[in-house]
């Protein structure tokens, strides 16, 4: 009898224990409720609960008191269970090299190059006491200006707000000025002259700011991407059902999220060239001249951050065939 008693009350301990590593807490960067991301967080908690038996409580960016650049810490350091991290990369720095300008210029090399560094980037996560279940890719991020830009010979002399050291290297390629500014900063930094232009999607912080950038030359720089991670110690907590069902849902909404910020590209577009802005496609060649200009950079960044780096820009380029 007494046995039984002990058996019971430990399975009551246990139960009540998968229970609360079960409630979790989620964050995202984002502070807009109405983007493709936010709505895409808000669909993967609700499939949490009621598929993997996880209940997340998600919190809006500026929400909580954790910068940007310090989520994936968080989530390392137990402070939040779950989160969406756009800004990873200072604490996961090899995953830069999805983002090395006029490296991956399409979907199809996108796939194949995510592919081919997975491995590598589950890896580095794992030793920020992170797992990363998967994410979602913005638009192509393309050069919003409030001077005429026809080319990108147009850069030389201005100043251009860049959200990585690697699209900075893209703009002082072109005689550029890259400055680094928070995104409540670009706003009052443009009216001011502060900088002359911005790196973003339509869909992105266009959507915001377009009121101040009259021109927008199409050309592709690079992607940007969010992973979407969970702390090792919770998601190890819950069984391998729950596992399996999470890493699912974030896989199938995290494809939705990336497919819908294409179709909100289209439309912000659309709708920002019937506001006024002048929207300039890029000239034949360009392309082949950037890419030029750049691939000595892409050694250059791996050869600096060491063998592991380079290791990471082979697998990339073998890949997609560059």
């Amino acid at each position: 009898m007494k046995h039984t008693v002990i058996t019971a009350l430990a399975a009551l301990v246990s139960t009540t224990a998968a229970a609360q590593a079960a409630d979790w807490t989620g964050y995202t960067y984002s502070a807009v409720p109405t983007t493709a991301a936010v709505q895409g967080m808000e669909r993967i908690t609700e499939r949490a609960a009621e598929e993997a038996g996880v209940d997340i409580t998600l919190h809006l960016g500026k929400t909580l008191q954790i910068a940007s650049s310090d989520i994936t810490q968080a989530v390392g350091d137990g402070i939040l269970d779950f989160a969406a991290d756009y800004f990873f990369s200072g604490n996961v720095p090899i995953a830069r090299v999805l983002n090395l300008p006029m490296l991956i210029e399409n979907e199809e090399e996108w796939n194949a190059a995510y592919a081919a560094i997975e491995p590598v980037l589950e890896d580095a996560f794992a030793g920020q006491g992170v797992v990363l279940l998967g994410g979602y890719r913005y638009p192509q991020q393309v050069i919003f200006t409030t001077f005429e830009l026809d080319s990108l010979d147009d850069l030389e002399g201005h100043k251009i707000r860049v959200t990585s050291p690697e699209q900075g290297e893209f703009v002082s390629a072109f005689g550029g000025a890259p400055i680094t500014l928070s995104g409540s900063d670009v706003p009052t930094s443009l009216e001011r002259g502060v900088i002359d232009g911005v790196l973003t999607a339509s869909a992105g912080g266009a959507k915001n700011w377009g009121e101040f950038l009259p021109y927008n030359l199409r050309f592709p720089v690079n992607y940007g991407n969010s992973a979407i991670i969970a702390n090792v110690d919770a998601f190890e907590d819950l069984d391998e059902a729950s596992q399996e069902a999470l890493r699912n849902i974030v896989a199938e909404e995290g494809a939705a999220i990336t497919a819908n910020f294409l179709i909100d590209e289209q439309t912000q577009m659309e709708k920002q060239q019937g506001a006024g802005m002048t929207i300039v496609q890029p000239a034949e060649g360009d392309a082949a001249i950037a890419r030029e200009k750049l691939a000595p950079f892409w050694e250059s960044w791996a050869a600096q951050n060491g063998p592991e780096y380079e290791d990471a820009l082979a697998r990339v380029r073998e890949a997609i065939g560059k």
